[in-house]
């Protein structure tokens, strides 16, 4: 179950940025693309698995949130989004890039107001 590495990951980075105000953070959001691999009901029960380990962390939320896959169509130049898993463009041109929809990242912090 690679979701608490990735917690574990989450929270060492919030330790090497915020050590000093970590036990004045309220939030985390994280943001996962489709693609990444990552569910997020298995990275919520990884997460309260952490809490129950680490009484510091009782009072901290976590917010996944997914991010759909888009790609970049290099025939017409557009973006679009891929659905189904066809990586096709309304123009009917394959593509391969993608521009999102593989990227797991926090993408936001919220601290206690003072």
């Amino acid at each position: 179950m690679h979701e608490v590495a990735i917690i574990r990951d989450i929270l060492q980075t919030l330790e090497a940025h915020h050590g000093d105000k970590l036990d004045r953070i309220t939030k985390v959001q994280i943001e996962a693309g489709l693609l990444c691999n990552v569910q997020p009901i298995l990275i919520q029960n990884a997460f309260e698995a952490m809490r129950i380990e680490e009484p510091k962390l009782a009072e901290l939320d976590l917010e996944v949130k997914l991010l759909p896959v888009i790609a970049f169509c290099k025939s017409c130049n557009k973006e679009f989004p891929v659905q189904l898993n066809r990586f096709v463009c309304e123009c009917g041109a394959p593509s391969n890039t993608i521009i999102q929809g593989e990227e797991l990242r926090i993408s936001k912090v919220e601290f206690i107001n003072d």
